[in-house]
């Protein structure tokens, strides 16, 4: 079921959006080759913990840090521990916070020093990505549409987008319906309605857009090593277009 937010509770949401924005904002300081994705995990938790809220991840079905640490070819998952970011490597950092009873979830790949030309390309053309996206999550159009539109992003540029893994709706619980494909044609499924809000993330590949899962059975990484990317917003579907909710005022 498709739960429409109520003005009073988007408020609730833009509140829960700056504070896990700013979180991303003060990991991005921290990220340099020789830290410990534990470090940023522990740096992740306090600034939450300190500034009211709770990290989402923390305990979600049983994943046991606050934010999501993926380097290089982990797609989504990554459990933080003590991986060393090295110069060259991109980082995906994915972090949620409840605050006031209600989520905000982003997502951002980040350089770590200076990183070659093809990685570049692939951490723009993966934002590029959630920017079609969210321009796609019109009033009156499809869910389908996004997809569509991170689709058309990814594949020109000539990377994949994973299929096993999707965006969804997000509010009072970090996975509401509907999910959110990031590929597929346009004009298909739940109609975009005022009220609604998803979490919009491409997960996109240089390789191939299957994935493997490591034994500890979180960890995702690109089935042939190939470095992957993952971009994220909350966003809300208004009457004057999509509203991007995890932002910094």
């Amino acid at each position: 079921m498709i739960i429409l937010k109520s003005s009073r509770e988007l408020e609730k949401l833009r509140a829960a959006g700056r504070l896990v924005a700013r979180t991303l904002e003060e990991l991005r300081r921290h990220i340099r080759p020789g830290v410990t994705t534990a470090e940023l995990d522990r740096i992740a938790e306090e600034f939450i913990v300190r500034h009211g809220g709770r990290p989402t991840f923390k305990g979600y079905r049983g994943f046991p840090a606050a934010i999501c640490a993926s380097p290089n070819d982990v797609v989504v998952h990554g459990i933080p521990g003590d991986v060393v970011l090295q110069e060259g490597d991109i980082f995906s950092v994915d972090v949620g916070v409840t605050l006031d009873g209600f989520i905000g979830d982003t997502a951002w790949t980040y350089p770590v020093g200076e990183i070659d030309d093809e990685a570049a390309r692939l951490l723009e053309v993966a934002r590029k990505s959630l920017e079609a996206g969210i321009a796609a999550a019109q009033p009156g159009g499809y869910v389908s549409d996004i997809g569509a539109a991170v689709q058309a992003v990814v594949e020109a540029a000539g990377f994949s987008v994973v299929r096993e893994y999707t965006g969804h709706g997000v509010g009072r619980e970090m996975h509401e319906d509907p999910p959110v494909p990031n590929y597929g044609p346009p004009g298909r499924g739940p109609r975009l309605k005022p009220g609604m809000v998803l979490a919009i993330e491409p997960m996109v590949n240089a390789g191939t857009w299957k994935t493997k899962t490591d034994a500890d059975g979180w960890t995702v990484r690109t089935a042939d090593g190939s470095l992957s990317a993952h971009f994220e917003h909350t966003v809300a579907v208004t009457d004057d277009g999509p509203e991007i909710l995890t932002v910094v005022d």
